[in-house]
Formats: structure tokens, sequence, C-alpha cells
């Protein structure tokens, strides 16, 4: 059974985060820290949010707020799986639990042409951040022999969110709702 003890601690960390400031630089920070400490341990995730498909990657809902301020998602991945190029439209912070992956970043050119300017590796323990102001769009990819498990907090609840994948050799955009892949989230108000 997970330790769901140090999720909902995380949870109510990032909720009284949130209550104290809405700054995105501070959130970032603060939030960076708080996932910092949680990818720490390997024993809070539930099976069932940690199940990966054959079909493609998986975004399973941990939680969200209930003004829909942050929320905390787990994403698995088996080898190959990849997003399409797409933006987020709010803050996020990316943590790798277990395996790696790789995140493509992308940014428009002086004539507003969406074009690849990098791209690094996710070890366990690392974090990512992107947002509006920072940087925004990305495609990422298992970059592991196994399984891959990275979990997401952003600001706002991006299952819910329309947002954008793009086609950079086409020049086109889409809009999307990436939704979730889970019926319910795990209950952390039980007595642990």
């Amino acid at each position: 059974m997970a330790n769901l003890a140090r999720l909902k601690a995380y949870v109510q960390q990032m909720t009284a985060l949130v209550d104290r400031d809405g700054d995105e630089a501070t959130l970032l920070d603060g939030g960076a820290r708080l996932l910092g400490a949680l990818l720490q341990h390997d024993d809070w995730l539930p099976g069932a949010c940690a199940v990966p498909s054959d079909d493609s990657y998986r975004q399973y809902l941990l939680h969200c707020d209930p003004r829909e301020r942050f929320c905390v998602v787990s994403f698995v991945w088996q080898p190959g799986q990849r997003t399409p190029v797409h933006d987020h439209l709010t803050w996020g912070l990316v943590g790798q639990l277990r395996g790696e992956e790789r995140c493509e970043e992308y940014a428009c050119d002086a004539h507003g042409t969406l074009v690849r300017t990098g791209e690094h590796r996710m070890r366990a323990g690392a974090i990512d951040r992107v947002s509006p102001t920072l940087g925004d769009v990305h495609a990422v990819s298992n970059a592991s022999a196994g399984t891959s498990v990275s979990v997401h907090v952003y600001g706002a609840n991006i299952g819910t969110v329309r947002r954008h994948v793009f086609d950079p050799q086409a020049g086109t955009a889409r809009e999307f709702v990436s939704g979730y892949h889970n019926d319910a989230v795990p209950n952390l108000w039980l007595p642990h």
C-alpha cells in the first residue's frame, strides 16, 4: 500500500504555499523545494496511478485544489512513448520519480515560426519548470529502457485547460484538452 501520508502532506504544503503567495516565481521556487522533498521517497504513489499502457503514456490526477489553483498529476510512460509538441498556458513543475525522460524545448523565432531550441534529460530527482514567461512549449518522451514516471504540478486543473498541440514542420496548431486516465483520485483524507 502506498504511503499516502507523504502525498497528503505535500498537498497540504502546496495549498499553504498557494494561499500565501500567487507570484509565479515564488510558487515555482517554493513548489520545487516541496516537490524535491517528495521525490526523495518512492513509497507514496498509489499503484493505480503508476500503471502504463501499450497505447500511449498515461496521465493520472492525484489531487486538484478545490479552487483549481494547482493540481498534482503522475505521468507514466512505456519506452518510446512521447507527447506531441504542446504548451501548458500556466506555470508548472515536472519532477522525475522513476526512470528518465527527454524534454525537447521549442520557441518562436523572429518570424513567428516554432523551432526546437534545445533538449535535456530528466533523471530521478530532477525538477523542470515551465510557464508562459519561462518557456512553455515542449515535447517529452521516455528515455528509459523501462517504465518512466514523472510527477507534474500545474497552476491550474491541467486536464481541463484548452491548450495547443503544434506541428512545427507544418507550422500549425490545434486546440486540445488532455483529460485524465483515472476515474477516481486517491483518497488522501482517510486515516493512515
